[in-house]
């Protein structure tokens, strides 16, 4: 298996809960004082029952500290990618380096064109991303002389001022499972960001995506390592017996969360759940118990 990298993070998978918005930012405060790392809101635009994942954002990063915000993925095409750029831009500088970049194509297109987003296919999609990716990039670039001249199919920024400058190089996690998007992510994504109830045949199905991505890297003249590996985990929960994947007392989970970043390359955990206590237990008990395994069983 490629060696991905040494440094682990931890963090939540959050559902931005319009109906109780009290207890969402119970959550990210909870990720940021428990000493987590990353805290990541579902993003659907179109989902009346969720807070907007792009307002919500700004105001995490504005009630915590030290955890780092993302989206879980941001939905491209309701979020057109030169405003998405100035938007990540404006959030990162404004919490001193802590934003990341969550993206995906696009799903549910029933309720993407009820919002007055335009239907694309699954090959549309890549491509679209692709030019959103380097779109979003060149903003990004604000020591590059000249503007933005980007014409492309489905997304162009022809002429556009590029800036403002990010705090920090901000990374572009892609979620990903068909393998036209595992090839994209492979060539220019930063990271892969699936859900394991979505990948198929989850965990087993690990080594063939991440070769996928792999292959991709190396035929675009990347290293493999370049491309973090983060998983969602949405059905976790602390029991007294095993029962699955990160459904189990804390020794499981600490077992089965090295094994992941020991045989996968998994160097990211973000937990669903929305539970506050679980957060806590989570980041006091798995996560430094995971690091030390890990860095143990690695030298």
């Amino acid at each position: 298996m490629t060696d991905y990298g040494n440094d682990l993070r931890f963090g939540t998978f959050v559902t931005p809960s319009a109906q109780n918005p009290g207890h969402v930012l119970d959550l990210a405060v909870a990720t940021d004082r428990s000493g987590l790392d990353l805290v990541s809101f579902q993003d659907h635009p179109y989902q009346p029952a969720f807070l907007d994942t792009s307002t919500l954002l700004a105001f995490v990063a504005a009630r915590t500290e030290n955890v780092h915000v993302s989206a879980n993925v941001a939905s491209l095409p309701l979020r057109p990618p030169a405003v998405m750029a100035r938007a990540a831009a404006s959030v990162d500088i404004l919490s001193g380096g802590r934003f990341e970049l969550g993206i995906g194509a696009g799903a549910f297109w029933d309720a993407i064109v009820a919002m007055g987003g335009r239907r694309l296919t699954p090959g549309q999609g890549v491509d679209a991303l692709r030019e959103a990716i380097e779109i979003i990039r060149a903003l990004w670039d604000a020591d590059e002389r000249g503007g933005v001249r980007i014409e492309g199919k489905y997304y162009s920024a022809v002429g556009a001022k590029r800036g403002p400058r990010p705090a920090h190089e901000i990374p572009v996690w892609i979620g990903a499972y068909k393998p036209r998007m595992l090839a994209l992510t492979g060539s220019v994504g930063d990271g892969w960001l699936p859900t394991i109830e979505y990948v198929p045949g989850g965990l087993a199905g690990m080594p063939e995506m991440n070769a996928r991505i792999d292959a991709a890297a190396i035929e675009s003249g990347r290293d493999p390592s370049d491309v973090k590996r983060l998983v969602n985990f949405m059905r976790v929960d602390f029991s007294p017996a095993t029962r699955g994947l990160l459904n189990g007392p804390v020794e499981a989970w600490i077992d089965q969360m090295s094994d992941m970043a020991l045989t996968h390359g998994i160097d990211t955990f973000l937990i669903g759940g929305d539970d506050v206590a679980m957060t806590e237990r989570y980041a006091a008990e798995v996560a430094p118990a995971v690091r030390e395994v890990v860095a143990r069983e690695r030298a």
